[in-house]
């Protein structure tokens, strides 16, 4: 049988090419004949494994879900899978490609959910966690026909026969005996991150997911601006009040520090007699490009008491909003400079709760403060 290629316009081979040949049909022809001569399978047994699999290169496909079809992402990094163990194979090394699917985690779960017509996770809990686990293999697997065929048609080489599944006993002792290799090291420690949290599935979420383009909806939030009393060596901001923004209140008990960002001018005033009543006579500090968006509280004309840069108020300490932290470890309740803090809104000046904000903690752990979580 000989290898497609495109063919001629007549009985010849001086007859030139014809311009406008069909690729598809030519792909076809090409997949066809591989599939009959059993190329890849001859590609990999042709190739010793060598002694103790010294000339092995092993590629395990990091796998997809089978209960979806597949779209373009999958065809672009399929593409990338294929060229590593192509080079390999091309080098000499027996290069055994098993495809995998993935059958574990929320698609899965979510996935059998609507099949059934449940939402919530007491409806699993009633119908038995054995019984939707099954209806879970079921559906994971529900499009693997599909795959194969869309895998196939891009050229490229993998071996379906030998798959494995992240289900499988095998595999899940292996990942357990790996971990147990890890621990054995030394290796595995316990720490702590700020993950998105999903209230419906009751559990984390992929920060990939949470930060694609589509995963957003515009809403409005309550904010509040609190004053935070400082403590300092400086006469002008002993006693004033660092005024911070937030729009996510419910988290001011687990403050822990507050940011700004070292080369913004910020200010501190006394708010007049145009300033709302309970407010006249305090000190506040904000950014100085911000103190027009408190004129409704502070009056147009607050006195100016001083001008400071804020690396020249990185240390300072205040008072805790609340008293369930306070007498922690010295580094907490002090201002700390942070790049991402900004004058786009707010006072300049942030309120931290290094449990709730992935960037709260980054700041919080290089200043030395432990995580608190009430």
């Amino acid at each position: 049988m000989p290898y497609p290629r495109a063919r001629f316009g007549g009985s010849g081979d001086t007859e030139p090419v014809p311009p406008q040949p069909s690729f598809p049909d030519l792909e076809r022809e090409v997949l066809a004949y591989w599939e009959a001569d059993g190329t890849f399978a001859a590609s990999v047994d042709a190739r010793e494994a060598g002694a103790g699999g010294a000339n092995e290169f092993v590629f395990y496909d990091g796998p997809p879900f089978a209960n979806g079809l597949p779209h373009y992402g999958h065809l672009l990094t399929g593409y990338a899978k294929d060229v590593v163990p192509r080079y390999q194979t091309m080098c000499g090394r027996r290069v055994e490609r098993r495809f995998g699917w993935d059958c574990h985690g929320l698609p899965a779960e979510f996935e059998a959910e609507n099949q059934l017509g449940i939402s919530h996770k007491v409806e699993i809990e009633e119908m038995g966690v054995a019984r939707f686990n099954e209806a879970c293999r079921a559906s994971v697997l529900r499009y693997t026909s599909e795959w194969e065929s869309y895998v196939t048609r891009q050229a490229r080489w993998v071996d379906f026969a030998n798959d494995y599944k992240t289900l499988d006993l095998d595999y899940m002792e292996s990942v357990l005996w790996a971990f147990k290799r890890l621990w054995d090291k030394g290796l595995v420690y316990e720490g702590f991150r700020v993950l998105w949290y999903c209230w419906r599935c009751e559990t984390p979420l992929s920060n990939t997911e949470t930060k694609m383009d589509d995963v957003y909806r515009d809403r409005q939030d309550p904010a509040l601006t609190v004053g935070l009393k400082l403590q300092s060596d400086l006469a002008e901001l002993h006693g004033a009040e660092a005024l911070v923004w937030t729009t996510t209140p419910w988290t001011l008990p687990s403050n822990l520090a507050a940011a700004v960002h070292p080369d913004v001018i910020y200010v501190v005033v006394e708010a007049g007699a145009e300033a709302l009543e309970h407010l006249r006579g305090r000190r506040f500090v904000l950014a100085e490009a911000l103190l027009s968006s408190y004129a409704p509280e502070l009056g147009d004309s607050p006195r100016l008491v001083a001008r400071l840069t804020g690396s020249q108020l990185v240390g300072t300490s205040y008072q805790p909003i609340f008293r369930f932290f306070a007498g922690r470890q010295e580094p907490a309740h002090r201002i700390l400079p942070a790049a991402f803090v900004t004058t786009e809104d707010g006072t300049g000046i942030v309120h931290m709760a290094p449990a709730y904000g992935e960037d709260d903690k980054a700041v919080a752990d290089a200043a030395g403060i432990d995580l608190v979580s009430p």
